[in-house]
């Protein structure tokens, strides 16, 4: 067994979330491919300068300031990981110092969907020669829903509530949350299971969305899919894009903090104000163009 499956291993018996997990691992991961890079085999030998022209390189590669503090704490895990198992001595990551810090009304900022791109994406999933019905319905339950594509793929048949219109949610950690559905999202989901759905091989699975080769899809698919529409369409489109697009039309919409919070599963609604209450970087180049 190699010291990453021992750092999976250790994090499993840590009671650690499998999505946490599966995170910190594939940052190992990336890691130690940047450390083969520099001529280093063994990740157990770590040292500071590496860890500082890791951090380097990503933030050459202009990876987003949320991305490279998560790979830290990844780091960090590992480091300490390799502490206690005695196969290093030294910590040479901490998040206080490791972790960048930006000003305030730059943190949290994210990337979403302009309404002539809301609009654009929605007259173009109508289109049925281009379209499946299914990829439809995914567009539309990201964009209405704001669900994370894990929470998407997860959704059963059971879980939808056809008279009250909600939709039962299985969120990080196990966590239930119920989201209304609008009227015509609905109508969708039940023309979906009724026609496309029922021609598929897997329409016994309890999924909702089932592909080809399997009954339940995969979040890779989902994001192949995406990256079709992007290709066609000419902006960018990805599953979390559309997550905080949700969040952030809510609030402009004056929907209150606590709701949004509810409705987006955040364990605390500081995650919410962090992500969604500061102004976007095109609302801030309008502002500073009306001087």
């Amino acid at each position: 067994m190699d010291v990453i499956q021992q750092f999976e291993e250790y994090l499993v018996e840590n009671g650690i979330a499998p999505k946490t997990i599966e995170s910190y691992v594939g940052d190992v991961r990336a890691f130690c491919a940047f450390l083969r890079e520099m001529g280093v085999d063994q990740p157990t030998d770590l040292k500071r300068f590496y860890v500082s022209s890791y951090k380097s390189r990503l933030t050459d590669s202009k990876y987003a300031v949320a991305t490279i503090n998560k790979k830290i704490n990844s780091l960090q895990a590992f480091n300490l990981f390799l502490i206690e198992r005695k196969l290093t001595t030294e910590q040479v990551v901490t998040l206080r110092k490791d972790r960048i810090k930006v000003a305030a009304g730059s943190e949290g900022e994210v990337e979403v969907f302009s309404e002539q791109e809301v609009n654009q994406l929605l007259f173009f999933v109508q289109d049925r020669t281009k379209v499946t019905l299914r990829n439809h319905l995914i567009v539309w339950l990201l964009l209405y829903t704001g669900v994370r594509v894990s929470e998407l793929c997860g959704i059963r048949l059971g879980d939808i509530d056809y008279l009250t219109n909600t939709l039962r949610v299985t969120g990080k950690g196990g966590k239930y949350r119920e989201i209304p559905l609008r009227p015509d999202l609905v109508d969708l989901i039940k023309e979906y299971v009724r026609t496309e759905r029922q021609q598929s091989k897997h329409r016994e699975s309890p999924f909702l969305l089932v592909s080809q080769r399997a009954e339940k899809m995969h979040k890779d698919a989902v994001n192949t899919m995406l990256e079709g529409l992007e290709k066609r369409l000419g902006f960018r489109i990805y599953p979390h894009k559309f997550r905080h697009t949700f969040c952030t039309r809510l609030l402009q919409k004056n929907v209150p903090l606590t709701t949004v919070s509810k409705l987006a599963g955040h364990a605390h609604i500081q995650t919410t104000a962090h992500f969604y209450i500061n102004t976007s970087k095109e609302e801030k180049e309008r502002a500073v163009n009306l001087l």
